[in-house]
């Protein structure tokens, strides 16, 4: 069977009580993740730019942590791009990029269009993380190395397979859905430590959104868009269709290897946060005693995270030398604000930082890191993986809602936020999503 077709089938077979209980579950977190990190994001300098030149025309969509509405094209822009604004949101190896941030914006402002219950959103949101990372696992690592951002391009498609999900397209609807996908899917990881990078998730999450439209409607695109002759895999992965991995996958749900951030930076710097957090909680370094580190990290974080003297609190989240200084400092990493244009050029953060080599190890997975620290003549080693998802449900429950409510209560405020969370806890039962995302806008009566 085309590869096209296999991917849509596999969507397609997604029947209401199909999918299993962990998978609805990890549905409701990923929910729940998005909107602190965008209600949080709303605040951002690039949020305010985009509200203001793409328009706020007050349509039936909700802007998150805002007053203002807009049509659904709009919202599903302005939404994904602020939240991915502060790069604090989910990530999926497979995928080899963020997941909900391309499909959540665009099927939540098609299910506020259509009035549709809570439990046919998360059967949307499955489809399309699903699509976005089994593509992944087909065309990486050779899309991602060609330099290309998988939120931005595999997000297109999981953005459109999940509105084309949610509105019950046919499969030959569905097959000219993701043509039009392909053919609008763009992203660059150079554009990384830059507003570029959430733009990548807002175009994505709008150009799934209007490539299901537009396919209801009877518009065309090419139903072999992956495997076509300069098609997708030719044009953006150099050829390479990992066609076998797919039977590996059968009956896999790969939404519960969803990986959540609990440090507001890159994903491939959180396992040298981590390592360098230990050695200051239980090796007692002191930062003066420091004289210095050497940070074994993958050659998958070059052109990534390598940043080595970044000016500006973006490109800090980009940087192993400047996110490995801060935990080694202690630095709040979990914290968006502590990732500042002053904290980077802050004396102190640079003379740690400059203490920092990044050693790349090939062969070495990105989600792994060893930090050493030589300090008094003695060196300190530290190990992280940080690429193991957590199964336990109810723990990620809580860790999630802790983030949820320190990005959200100063935004919209504490009482708001609790509101918010305990209806994503039940957002199964919602008749309308409309009851849901209501509760994420913020009153024109309340402080921002």
């Amino acid at each position: 069977m085309p590869i096209t077709e296999h991917i849509v089938d596999i969507a397609l077979g997604l029947m209401p009580g199909s999918i299993p209980t962990d998978a609805r579950t990890v549905a409701r977190h990923c929910l729940l993740d998005w909107l602190g990190c965008g209600i949080a994001g709303s605040t951002e300098p690039l949020s305010e730019i985009l509200v203001r030149e793409v328009g706020a025309s007050g349509g039936e969509a909700t802007l998150l942590g805002r007053s203002e509405r807009a049509r659904p094209l709009d919202a599903a822009l302005i939404n994904g791009a602020m939240s991915h604004a502060l790069d604090f949101d989910d990530t999926h190896t497979l995928m080899s990029g963020h997941p909900s941030v391309p499909v959540l914006p665009a099927v939540v402002a098609l299910a506020e269009r259509e009035d549709a219950t809570g439990a046919a959103l998360i059967d949307a949101v499955v489809a399309g993380i699903e699509t976005e990372c089994r593509l992944g696992a087909l065309m990486n690592p050779a899309h991602y190395a060609a330099g290309f951002h998988a939120t931005g391009t595999l997000g297109t498609f999981g953005a459109a397979a999940a509105c084309a999900h949610l509105l019950g397209l046919t499969r030959e609807q569905r097959l000219h859905a993701l043509g039009l996908a392909g053919t609008q899917a763009a992203g660059l990881k150079s554009g990384f430590g830059t507003m570029a990078k959430p733009l990548h998730a807002g175009r994505a999450a709008a150009n799934g959104l209007l490539a299901a439209l537009l396919a209801r409607d009877g518009f065309t695109g090419n139903s072999a868009i992956l495997e076509a002759a300069q098609g997708f895999a030719s044009t953006h992965a150099a050829g390479e269709l990992h066609e076998s991995v797919l039977d590996g996958l059968d009956g896999r749900f790969l939404i519960t290897d969803t990986l959540f951030k609990y440090h507001a930076s890159c994903y491939l710097t959180h396992a040298a946060i981590d390592a360098a957090i230990e050695l200051r909680e239980t090796a007692g370094i002191v930062p003066g005693d420091i004289e210095a580190v050497e940070v074994h990290a993958s050659t998958g974080c070059i052109g990534v995270c390598d940043i080595a003297a970044p000016s500006t609190g973006l490109e800090g989240k980009f940087s192993l030398r400047a996110t490995t200084a801060m935990a080694l400092l202690g630095d709040d990493t979990s914290d968006p604000a502590a990732f500042s244009d002053d904290r980077m050029r802050s004396p102190q953060l640079i003379a740690m930082r400059e203490q920092v080599a990044f050693v790349p190890v090939r062969g070495l997975a990105i989600t792994r890191a060893t930090v050493v620290v030589r300090a008094c003549g003695r060196e300190f080693p530290a190990e992280a993986d940080t690429g193991v998802p957590e199964r336990d449900l109810d723990r990620q429950w809580q860790r999630l809602e802790a983030k949820f409510l320190a990005l959200t209560s100063p935004v919209i405020g504490e009482q708001a936020a609790f509101h918010l969370r305990d209806a994503v806890a039940q957002v199964e039962e919602a008749a309308s999503v409309r009851d849901v995302t209501g509760l994420a806008r913020l009153s024109v009566a309340t402080p921002a």
